[in-house]
């Protein structure tokens, strides 16, 4: 559908900001920055840019929490770029809504992964049936459980505090993140995730967080583990392409970069390059 073929269509809010005001609420992902940072150097284009959400005002100035990007948003910082695009959404609006990935993990023996989580100290675990650990983290009584063919879930449980929560939950992904592939899972489900992935030998299962949990923690300078939330955005800015010279370009000022931007989308939006898609789509390129 084309711009022009729909009177409800909305350009994205993007803008190009600070790169120092930008506070990711989840830790950076080092096994995929890397990466990124070479397909950036190569292409030269920054193609689909972060997602954020005005936060608040200190004495600094304002701060944008990081909903979506928070690799891009490191990779930024390394290379010492000032500024970078990015697309701001409302948090508490219906556009924007928050979800929760669970890892599948391939080659980490259940039982071996028991043994090594009984010795983070501060974690307690517990053997529940499947619906009452369900039901344990829905209640946020535990910090997340983990699953596998038995018809058991060891739960685990730990401070009842916001920070002392987040805290464990880094533990526990560490024991595996750089260690063994998992998977990022939508159903909390072992039967499910390991129809999908036959290698898999534990699903870890983690709580719904609400916004205000995460601009809570991102703004308290603390980081949920990186590939937990999912954050599902409407009217996403998508294949931006835009340059990267322009964002690491120190001469210039921000209010020249944004005055470049805005006549860089006028001019897209006059030969039509923009295009709205309203059906679900599948993309081969990422």
């Amino acid at each position: 559908m084309s711009l022009a073929e729909t009177q409800e269509f909305k350009l994205p809010d993007l803008r190009i900001v600070p790169a120092e005001i930008l506070v990711p609420h989840e830790r950076a992902d080092e096994s995929r920055t890397g990466r990124l940072s070479e397909r950036l150097r190569k292409s030269g284009v920054l193609k689909n840019p972060p997602i954020v959400t005005e936060a608040l005002t200190t004495e600094d100035g304002p701060r944008h929490v990081v909903l979506d990007g928070a690799n891009r948003v490191s990779v930024a910082r390394h290379l010492g770029w000032p500024h970078l695009l990015v697309q701001v959404v409302r948090y508490d609006g219906p556009g924007v809504e928050l979800r929760t990935w669970h890892h599948a993990l391939s080659g980490y023996p259940y039982e071996r992964l028991e043994r090594e989580l009984s010795r983070l100290p501060g974690l307690s675990l517990r053997r529940e049936k499947v619906h009452a650990a369900r039901a344990l983290i829905a209640r946020r009584e535990a910090i997340a459980y983990i699953v596998s063919e038995a018809d058991e879930a060891l739960t685990l449980f730990g401070d009842h505090g916001l920070y002392e929560r987040n805290a464990l939950l880094n533990a526990v992904v560490d024991l595996y993140r750089d260690r063994v592939p998992f998977h990022r899972a939508t159903r909390d489900t072992f039967a499910e995730a390991h129809a999908r992935y036959p290698d898999v030998t534990a699903l870890v299962v983690f709580p719904k967080f609400h916004p205000e949990e995460i601009l809570e923690i991102a703004t308290n300078d603390a980081r949920l583990p990186a590939g937990i939330t999912r954050h599902v955005i409407a009217w996403r800015a998508l294949r931006v392409n835009l340059s990267l010279e322009v964002l690491a370009d120190p001469g210039r000022t921000l209010e020249d970069k944004n005055r470049w931007l805005k006549a860089w989308m006028e001019e897209r939006t006059l030969q039509k390059n923009i295009r709205f898609y309203e059906e679900s789509t599948v993309l081969f390129d990422e």
